[in-house]
């Protein structure tokens, strides 16, 4: 009879040991490596030498026991947060093709839990808000224990360990002094996470120092004491709407797969519009932001003033600067905001100066939500005609619309019905359920592209039946993005941040006032359109339109 072979003592603590000290050098190691964008993202990103843990390395040989805990835990825990930024550079980068902010963006966390509870359920959002959490605990403590773990193992294998980080010390100087790089261009000699707080703290001294600099562009208004008699003379008597389409950006009307099917239906809107005695102009505006962050588009298109962060915004509506809604209200219109995504109190209609703001809570709508959208665009607009242009004798109406239909996440969407169908919306309760469901439309980026460009067509179809259908010789549309959808939708980070723009009007004259401006005819801007920024139209419509 044979002996039974015993396992050797100690060996299955030392299989788990091992892969425990693998699991901690692939923590440290990708907390400095991984890239700040999924563009950048190779396997040749991950060869590269980290300044960082060589000198980690050298730090755990030098220091006593004590002190070199300390210093591996919180040198751990730094990584963690510098994985955690970079996480959320990722997400910025998808979602609005720029880096996460640290002094402003954090504003955005009420607004990415509301999109994800309108889309996905309140039980959806607190999940994934309660997971977000746990996230960033257990990388902040994964981290710091993979650190000092790694310290240990360091210091106890002082003569291999010192020997390896004197070697790559040595090569890591030479490749950053002869600045070699891979072929996808990242460099050998890698000091990622010294690189990020080094930009991170220029970018939070530079943020500080734009808040005074942007007072001063705001207390500089060439039509600050303009007299209300000379302001907005070309437009007396006109009925104008101001309107904003959710996420129609240059890639709905040019070079895509989007462009065709949207064209088709501006070129054929131009033509019924022309039949009805309706004439248009289009060019570009480049938003002051992409993929999110409506409101800073809206504010920058109505101060004239470049707001491209929460700082910026916070300031500006704190502030008196004159309004294309207070310059129309001086004027003698009556001005109204129909903000249909609202669910709360919207204090900043009263900087903007709007006498009347509608949301989601007062207009009586009784139907579904589409996503995001709390109600179709085709509603927004009949129950605005209705409350303010129908009414027997009205005041001239300057209106803030904002159409909300073709929004992130496009699907499911509602389809056009007869505007006398309208209703209080119950019309269209079962639409949700026959349209395009989520998990189709992101199945694919042709599916999402797709779901992207119907509820663009969705939302232009709505304004041109509405002109069609109400419009008279006092109607001035003016229409047009507020940013370019995100990178699901454009295929790129960088894209361009071009939006159309377009006004709409039956009485020539007004049309006649922005002829210098070299728009295209029509509802469809030319690929060589114009291109201002969008802080440049008020100023530029207020010189058009008043004396």
């Amino acid at each position: 009879m044979e002996p039974v072979a015993l396992e050797e003592p100690g060996r299955g603590r030392r299989i788990v040991g091992r892969v425990l000290t693998a699991l901690a050098v692939v923590l440290v190691l990708g907390a400095l490596l991984v890239p700040d964008q999924l563009s950048r993202f190779s396997v040749l990103a991950f060869l590269r030498l980290p300044v960082e843990a060589i000198a980690g390395v050298g730090l755990a040989l030098l220091l006593p026991p004590r002190p070199r805990r300390i210093v591996a835990a919180v040198f751990g825990a730094g990584l963690g947060l510098v994985l955690i930024v970079k996480l959320a550079d990722i997400g910025f980068f998808i979602a609005f093709d720029r880096p996460f902010n640290l002094v402003f963006d954090w504003s955005f966390l009420p607004p990415a839990v509301g999109l994800v509870e309108d889309s996905a359920g309140k039980v959806a959002a607190i999940a994934a808000a309660v997971g977000v959490c746990l996230l960033v605990v257990a990388l902040l403590v994964l981290t710091a224990l993979a650190a000092m773990r790694l310290a240990r193992i360091t210091a106890g294998h002082r003569k291999t360990a010192g020997g390896t980080a004197a070697v790559l010390g040595v090569v890591w100087i030479v490749c950053a002094v002869t600045a070699l790089q891979f072929e996808a261009g990242e460099p050998v000699a890698a000091r990622t996470a010294a690189s990020l707080v080094y930009h991170d703290g220029r970018q939070v001294l530079a943020d500080l120092h734009d808040h005074t600099a942007f007072e001063q562009e705001l207390a500089t208004d060439a039509y600050r004491n303009t007299p209300p008699q000379g302001l907005l003379t070309g437009l007396r008597g006109k009925n104008v709407l101001l309107t904003f389409v959710e996420s129609y950006g240059r890639v709905a009307v040019q070079d895509s797969d989007i462009a065709p099917g949207v064209d088709a239906l501006l070129d054929n809107g131009t033509n019924s519009l022309r039949a009805a005695g309706f004439d248009a102009r289009s060019g570009f505006l480049t938003s002051s932001t992409t993929g999110g962050g409506s409101w800073l588009a809206h504010s920058t298109l109505e101060s004239g003033t470049w707001v491209n962060n929460q700082q910026r915004y916070n300031t500006l509506v704190g502030s008196d600067r004159l309004t294309l809604a207070k310059a129309f209200g001086n004027a003698g219109w009556r001005t109204v905001a129909d903000e249909p995504a609202n669910m709360a109190d919207w204090p900043e209609g009263a900087f903007y100066g709007y006498r009347q703001v509608y949301d989601a809570r007062n207009v009586g709508y009784h139907g579904p939500s589409f996503s995001y959208a709390t109600m179709p665009d085709q509603f927004t607009m009949k129950m605005f005609h209705d409350n303010e242009l129908a009414k027997p004798g009205h005041p001239p109406v300057m209106s803030e619309i904002v159409l909300v239909s073709s929004h992130w996440p496009w699907a499911p969407l509602p389809r056009m019905v007869g505007w006398d169908q309208v209703g209080d919306g119950s019309v269209y309760q079962p639409m949700p359920a026959q349209g395009r469901q989520l998990p189709e439309a992101w199945s694919s980026p042709a599916n999402t592209r797709a779901a992207y460009g119907d509820s663009i067509q969705y939302s232009l179809s709505t304004l041109i039946s509405y002109l069609q259908t109400y419009g008279d010789e006092n109607t001035v549309l003016v229409f047009l993005g507020d940013h370019q959808p995100n990178t699901a939708v454009t295929g790129s980070e960088g894209a361009s941040r071009d939006v159309p723009i377009t006004i709409v009007a039956k009485d020539p004259k007004v049309l006649d006032r922005i002829s210098s401006w070299g728009w295209t005819p029509g509802l469809r801007p030319d690929p060589k359109a114009p291109v201002w920024p969008m802080d440049a139209f008020r100023d530029r419509f207020l010189s058009a339109f008043s004396q």
